[in-house]
């Protein structure tokens, strides 16, 4: 079945009664405990760095987990899923894209949800300079997004020990995810992304006068103008429209050749239907949606429990794949 119908996702905690406090009560006051991380800096060939979060056990397989926009390894979805696959006999690779791991990177060059050169970069090397058997990807919003897009863009020419993966919160499709954030009751959502996103555009302007038209910072009315004068440009893009398509994994996940597993929450405030592209699932048997009731982004916090139930979810899906 393409769509998982029955989600065991059912309980979350009381007091997180609809897809905002499900969103925000975990991102601002979860904190997962005792999450050491071995950090590596992995440079690269065009004079740029990303930095590996490491948790090594000396297993077998390993998991990749990649944050959301703006987000860092140390993200509370992020740190509980590498607690908790460590604890499930697994090694964890929790990588940061370029800016985020708290340092500004050195180009200007910075990163996308259509990005996928940076992350094969990373599992080509842990998979070159380690023993690993296989490989899962898990990837959260903007990850989710990336983790997408390189299986779909790559098709059959990924590394054998890609067993699989799993998204959870992601935007499939970047341009209804754009439009969704203007809505009055994502305000909070928005003036997040685009505050942390300025600050990065005016450090490279000050580092490469004339990269872009900082005066269009002014401009800014919707998240497409964001899109339209710097996502765009600064990643090679002509327009918004162009970045958008190459962008949106459900222009690319038909060629899924790995048992992917998609989960949305019905109750996201930041994402649409379009996000979950039954379609394409009922054309592609590697292709599993789960739409839980609630949840919502990043979130999947269960009553009583230490770990959040989308943790629980990408343990179980990836040790049944394996």
């Amino acid at each position: 079945m393409p769509l998982i119908e029955n989600s065991t996702f059912k309980n979350p905690p009381y007091h997180q009664f609809n897809g905002h406090l499900q969103t925000i009560i975990p991102g601002v006051f979860r904190k997962v405990k005792a999450v050491n991380y071995q950090r590596e800096r992995l440079e690269l060939t065009d004079g740029d760095f990303l930095d590996l979060d490491w948790i090594k056990n000396g297993n077998k397989k390993v998991v990749l987990l990649s944050h959301g926009l703006e987000g860092s390894s140390d993200r509370q979805y992020i740190q509980g899923a590498a607690k908790l696959f460590s604890q499930k006999n697994w090694d964890v690779l929790a990588w940061n894209c370029r800016s985020c791991s708290g340092e500004m990177n050195r180009t200007s060059r910075l990163y996308h949800h259509g990005d996928i050169e940076d992350i094969g970069t990373v599992i080509n090397h842990a998979l070159a300079n380690n023993e690993y058997q296989e490989m899962v990807m898990v990837g959260y919003s903007m990850g989710g997004a990336m983790t997408l897009n390189y299986l779909g863009k790559n098709g059959n020419d990924i590394p054998s020990e890609i067993k699989g993966a799993v998204a959870f919160s992601t935007p499939c499709d970047l341009k209804e995810g754009a439009d969704i954030l203007n809505k009055k009751s994502n305000v909070i959502y928005r003036k997040r992304f685009l505050n942390n996103l300025k600050k990065k555009i005016f450090i490279k302007e000050k580092e490469y006068p004339g990269l872009v038209d900082i005066q269009k910072l002014n401009d800014i009315k919707v998240w497409r103008d964001f899109d339209e004068h710097f996502s765009a440009p600064l990643n090679g893009y002509k327009n918004a429209e162009e970045f958008y398509y190459n962008s949106s994994a459900k222009n690319f996940m038909e060629h899924i050749n790995v048992p992917t597993l998609l989960v949305n929450a019905q109750n996201d405030p930041i994402l649409t239907p379009g996000c979950s592209p039954l379609e394409i699932a009922q054309s592609n048997s590697n292709i599993f949606i789960e739409n839980p009731k609630e949840g919502g982004h990043c979130g999947f916090m269960v009553r009583g429990e230490e770990f959040a139930w989308s943790e629980y979810r990408a343990v179980e899906f990836s040790n049944k794949i394996i």
